[in-house]
């Protein structure tokens, strides 16, 4: 992705990212960079609330002059300021591959799933940006959220895939497919079909059609088959999707999971989960391996006492980054490691073999996200800890902790990590 522009008397960073942390109470941002051997902490100036808690203003990123990077939820005008209101919002994100466009994704409130601005009771916004302007592309409103996106475009091995979005609906168990060839005026970012995830033998009363107990959450994109997959997490099955005709194939058993995860290669994908109905004091994570040419799972792996919150793949794509974080109740959750990030070799795919567990700070909260860079001096992994108010920064080829920085001054409930210069993957 294109960097934003930097003044010219700034020194470039060996590495740089930009985090959004939630409070109980408010919020904060800074930027951690790394200029030569000294890192820096640059927070960012929080000003009052600017409006009425119901429509907080949109927090994007910074920009390379660490100005923020705010969209009006009424007017969409985006503007760009010295600080950022302390009740900002800050949205899920998913960058589209070779592009400088961002998709950011509302959830709608907690009761409806529905964004009562923007989409009234019919659902909630995908919200895209070209962030060389930084300019709003639009918004899109698609089912009840939670959502997650995916997209697809032509490629040697498929030439005529189409260039779509594919954005799931948690709540209504279904996909909404966008047009996002922007030379196709008529049908980019416009809702082109909507795919009926339900399966009526997994449903009590055999129901049919939306909403329905599919709760989507997890899908990618193989340049392997072409095909999409969809984690259907109520049902404990992936869908198999031709993006072509928008048809569901096959479905393939995965139980124990709520996310996917595609290898570098493209060929399998990692379901990440937990147990937490057996035992009544421990919780089993398990990652589980899926073969998508053979169509089942190949390598299950159970993990006593730790919680899989994030998992991504390094840069170079040797490695598998899992970071602990909590759940559960009573001694489940005691019984938990919430201070350690798990490092798997990826070079043997199906197999998994577990090569490091890196002692971090604390995660007691549900989410500890990862995300990576890459510099001069190598790939650099940056661990939040939530609960210390801390970033552990690792070494990826020896898996050492270099380093830890203080960017809060009190336990986080929502750590963010910012991607709009590009500057970090993962998260």
């Amino acid at each position: 992705m294109q960097q934003s522009k930097q003044t010219e008397n700034r020194i470039s960073p060996q590495w740089s990212f930009v985090c959004h942390m939630e409070y109980e109470d408010g919020s904060a941002i800074c930027r951690v960079e790394k200029e030569g051997a000294t890192v820096k902490v640059k927070p960012v100036e929080i000003a009052p609330a600017s409006r009425e808690e119901a429509d907080p203003p949109v927090f994007l990123g910074l920009d390379g002059q660490d100005r923020v990077i705010l969209m009006d939820p009424v007017s969409k005008a985006v503007t760009m300021t010295d600080s950022c209101p302390e009740n900002a919002f800050a949205p899920y994100a998913y960058r589209e591959p070779d592009s400088d466009r961002i998709w950011f994704v509302y959830d709608g409130d907690k009761e409806t799933g529905c964004d009562q601005l923007n989409c009234g009771s019919e659902g909630s916004p995908v919200i895209v940006f070209d962030a060389t302007g930084p300019a709003l592309l639009g918004l899109v409103c698609v089912g009840r959220g939670h959502h997650v996106t995916t997209f697809t475009s032509p490629s040697d091995a498929f030439p005529h895939m189409p260039r779509r979005a594919f954005v799931s609906n948690l709540l209504d168990g279904s996909i909404s497919v966008l047009g996002n060839d922007p030379a196709d005026a008529k049908r980019y970012l416009k809702v082109l079909d909507v795919i009926d995830l339900c399966e009526p033998d997994k449903e009590k009363d055999g129901k049919t059609g939306t909403p329905n107990n599919a709760f989507p959450h997890g899908k990618v994109f193989s340049p392997v088959t072409g095909k999409i997959y969809s984690l259907n997490n109520g049902y404990g099955t992936i869908a198999v999707i031709d993006p072509v005709s928008n048809g569901i194939e096959q479905t393939i058993e995965l139980k124990v999971s709520s996310n996917l995860l595609l290898s570098p290669g493209g060929r399998y994908l990692i379901g990440k989960g937990a147990d937490r109905k057996t035992d009544p004091d421990h919780v089993v994570g398990r990652l589980s391996v899926v073969d998508i040419q053979r169509g089942c799972v190949v390598t299950t792996l159970d993990l006593p006492d730790l919680y899989p919150s994030t998992y991504r793949f390094t840069p170079d794509g040797s490695k598998l980054y899992v970071t602990s974080a909590a759940t559960g109740k009573g001694g489940q959750r005691d019984n938990l490691k919430k201070d350690v990030v798990h490092v798997y070799d990826a070079s043997g795919l199906p197999e998994l073999a577990l090569v490091d567990e890196i002692a971090v700070g604390v995660a007691d909260c549900g989410r500890r996200p990862v995300a990576f860079a890459v510099s001069d001096e190598g790939q650099t992994a940056f661990i939040p800890n939530p609960t210390d108010g801390t970033v552990s920064i690792v070494d990826v080829d020896s898996g050492r902790v270099t380093g830890m920085v203080t960017v809060g001054d009190r336990a986080i409930k929502e750590f963010n990590f910012s991607f709009w210069d590009g500057a970090v993957s993962g998260c």
